[in-house]
C-alpha cells in the first residue's frame, strides 16, 4: 500500500547562509540516505506508473504562502510582482519537462515564529503546513520565510518527494528563504532557481551528488556522477572519474543560479513517472 511507505526526508543541513549574504554557499535541507534511497527506489519499481505517451504538458497549481515576520519587503513581504517573476522562472526551467505552473492563489501570514524558525521536523513548519497548505498531490504549495534561527538557519531551502505524499499529506510542499525568488537579495541565489531546484525534489528528482562517486546515486542514467556539490560555476569540474564531467549546469546541483541551465532527458523521464506514480499526474 503507497500510504504505508514514507521516507526520512529531512535530517538536517549545514548552515552556511546567512544574511547579509557574504561568502554564501547554497544549502537544501532536502535529504535522504542510501539506505533509505534504496528503499524508496524498491517501492517505486514495484509501484511504477509509466506515464501517458500521449500527454505531452501538465499544468499544475501553485499556492503561495507568503509567510514574514512583519509587512516590509525585509521582513519576508515579497510583492506579487516578485512572485510572478518566480513562476515565470519556473516556466521557463521546466518547460522541457512537460509541466506549466499557474498561481491559483496567495496569501500572507504574519508569523515572526514561523519566519525565523520553519525548518524542516520542526513545530513550526508542522503548524505552518497544517494552517496554511491547500490543495491535493499535484498541487504545489510554496512557503516563503527567513531562515534565520533553529535548525533552519542558513537553508536556502528545502521539500517533499512525491513518495512521501500518501502517508504525509499535510506536510507535502517547498519552502525557500523568500529573498532567493528573482530580484531578491540573496545574490548570487536570487534569480529564482532556488524554487526550481527544490520544485525537482518535489516532483522526484534527488540532487545530482546524492551518493558521490560509488554511492547509488540519483538514480538517473544520463547525469554523470559527482564526488561532492559544486558551488559558483566550475566549468571543466570533473569529480568522479570515468563518468564525464560534472553536471554543473543541472538545476539539481548547487551551483550559482546563473550557472543553473538544465534538467536531462534522463531527469524528465524520471519526473514524469514519479508524478505519475504519486501524484496521479500524467505528463
Amino acid at each position: 500500500m503507497l500510504a504505508s511507505f514514507a521516507l526520512s526526508l529531512f535530517l538536517g543541513a549545514s548552515s552556511v547562509f546567512a544574511s547579509p549574504f557574504a561568502s554564501v554557499k547554497r544549502s537544501c535541507g532536502t535529504y535522504i540516505s542510501d539506505a533509505d534511497l534504496i528503499k524508496a527506489e524498491k517501492h517505486f519499481q514495484e509501484n511504477k506508473v509509466e506515464p501517458n505517451d500521449f500527454a505531452t504538458q501538465a499544468t499544475l497549481n501553485i499556492y503561495w504562502h507568503v509567510v514574514a515576520k512583519d509587512t516590509t519587503l525585509s521582513g519576508g513581504y515579497i510583492p506579487d510582482s516578485q512572485i510572478t517573476a518566480q513562476v515565470a522562472v519556473l516556466n521557463k526551467a521546466y518547460a522541457s519537462v512537460g509541466i506549466s505552473w499557474v498561481l491559483a492563489g496567495t496569501d500572507r501570514t504574519i508569523s515572526a515564529d514561523w519566519y525565523n524558525n520553519a525548518a524542516p521536523s520542526t513545530s513550526q513548519q508542522t503548524a505552518m503546513k497544517r494552517a496554511l497548505r491547500k490543495g491535493g498531490a499535484a498541487d504545489l504549495n510554496v512557503y516563503s520565510v527567513g531562515f534565520t534561527s533553529g535548525s533552519g538557519a542558513g537553508l536556502l531551502g528545502y521539500a517533499t518527494f512525491p513518495s512521501s505524499y500518501p502517508s504525509a499529506a499535510t506536510d507535502d510542499g517547498v519552502v525557500i528563504l523568500f529573498s532567493s525568488v528573482p530580484g531578491g537579495t540573496a545574490a548570487p541565489y536570487n534569480l529564482g532557481h532556488t524554487l526550481t531546484h527544490e520544485a525537482g525534489h518535489w516532483v522526484g528528482l534527488y540532487h545530482t551528488f546524492q551518493g558521490g562517486c560509488s554511492g547509488t546515486g540519483d538514480s538517473v542514467s544520463d547525469t554523470p556522477p559527482e564526488s561532492s556539490p559544486a558551488f559558483g560555476c566550475p566549468t571543466g569540474r570533473d569529480s568522479c572519474s570515468g563518468g564525464g564531467v560534472d553536471p554543473i549546469h543541472n538545476f539539481m546541483d548547487y551551483t550559482d543560479d546563473a550557472c543553473m541551465t538544465e534538467f536531462t532527458p534522463g531527469q524528465t523521464t524520471r519526473s514524469k513517472s514519479q508524478m505519475a506514480t504519486y501524484r496521479g499526474v500524467s505528463i
